[in-house]
């Protein structure tokens, strides 16, 4: 079972991989600063040194953290593949969800059902944390932007019909701190989200934080170059207008807002922040470079996606248990 549960954390780990891609790398190679390979060959080791090395507090809170006493293997079995299959559905079907509000209530739903006390003390404070993180970041997006238009070069550069397609040193400075900003939200979504799949190997599985942080780095590594190209194409959100500043502005909030709440053991959605960042950018320009929809998505999500991971992982756990299939010990 410990085998199985390894294989399902590990595929999952592929999975977010390829599906981040484009919140990480997308901006840099959308307005041309980083090639496709090249952005992927960036991150990929940036994302397995995060995950190994930065997500150890995150581990333990979805390992320890979440429920007093303990989950069997096969409760974890079914908590991350429940996780993996309603990401994998709402990706397909678009509908905007966080993959961390996903997984942290499919372990709700599976405790209720294992008569497993849950600590809401820590699903109250995730909660705000996600409540809180988007519009952090889009103050701290308006306000960037803004430092960052005090330069006058910069400036000019965004003022050009195509950003950065030129061959001035101003635009090659911007691509460089574009890319910069790329590499540091890969190493985020590392320390941030590989606990999505390996926390599991924590809680059950008698593997230390540094150990089940390098397994699920390894997966999302590999899913970032066997198929992140796909996806990094797409560069989420439905952004309208963008350059240089601006994206370099909000990337650099995403990762500052998420690895803040990585450093207190706990973690927010990537997306999320990027959209925050990337509305507040466009504020500060009085430009919308989000769309009115996506926002509402982000609302969307925070009812869709817990619902459903709890929903799903109760009704599963609970069939589980009148098999008489251990869930908790």
């Amino acid at each position: 079972m410990t085998l199985a549960l390894v294989a399902v954390a590990v595929a999952f780990a592929v999975s977010m991989g390829a599906h981040y891609t484009g919140a990480c790398m997308g901006m840099p190679h959308a307005l041309g600063a980083v090639s496709a390979w090249r952005a992927l060959v960036i991150m990929a080791p940036l994302t397995f040194v995060g995950a190994a090395l930065a997500s150890h507090g995150v581990e333990h809170t979805v390992g320890h953290g979440l429920v007093a006493g303990s989950l069997t293997v096969q409760a974890q079995i079914v908590i991350v593949g429940v996780a993996f299959a309603l990401t994998s559905a709402f990706n397909v079907l678009r509908v905007p969800t966080s993959t961390i509000q996903i997984l942290v209530f499919t372990v709700v739903g599976v405790a209720l059902a294992a008569h497993a006390a849950v600590r809401w003390s820590t699903i109250g404070v995730l909660a705000v944390v996600w409540v809180v993180a988007p519009p952090v970041a889009a103050l701290l997006g308006f306000v960037l932007t803004r430092v960052l238009d005090r330069v006058p070069a910069l400036r000019a550069r965004a003022e050009l019909p195509r950003p950065g397609t030129g061959s001035g040193s101003t635009g090659v400075w911007l691509g460089v701190a574009l890319t910069v900003v790329g590499a540091a939200a890969s190493f985020t979504m590392g320390a941030n989200d590989v606990a999505n799949a390996s926390g599991s190997l924590v809680a059950s599985a008698g593997f230390s934080p540094l150990t089940a942080g390098v397994v699920g780095g390894l997966g999302l590594a590999l899913g970032v170059l066997t198929w992140g190209r796909r996806l990094l194409h797409k560069v989420a959100f439905d952004i309208v207008t963008v350059d240089r500043p601006m994206a370099t502005a909000a990337q650099l909030v995403q990762a500052a807002v998420v690895l803040t709440a990585v450093a207190f053991g706990l973690f927010t959605s990537m997306n999320q922040a990027l959209v925050g960042g990337m509305a507040g950018a466009g504020l500060a320009r009085g430009r919308r470079t989000v769309k009115t929809s996506s926002l509402l998505g982000i609302l969307r999500g925070w009812v869709i996606g817990p619902g459903a991971g709890i929903l799903a992982g109760f009704v599963i756990a609970l069939a589980l248990a009148l098999m008489r299939v251990p869930l908790a010990s």
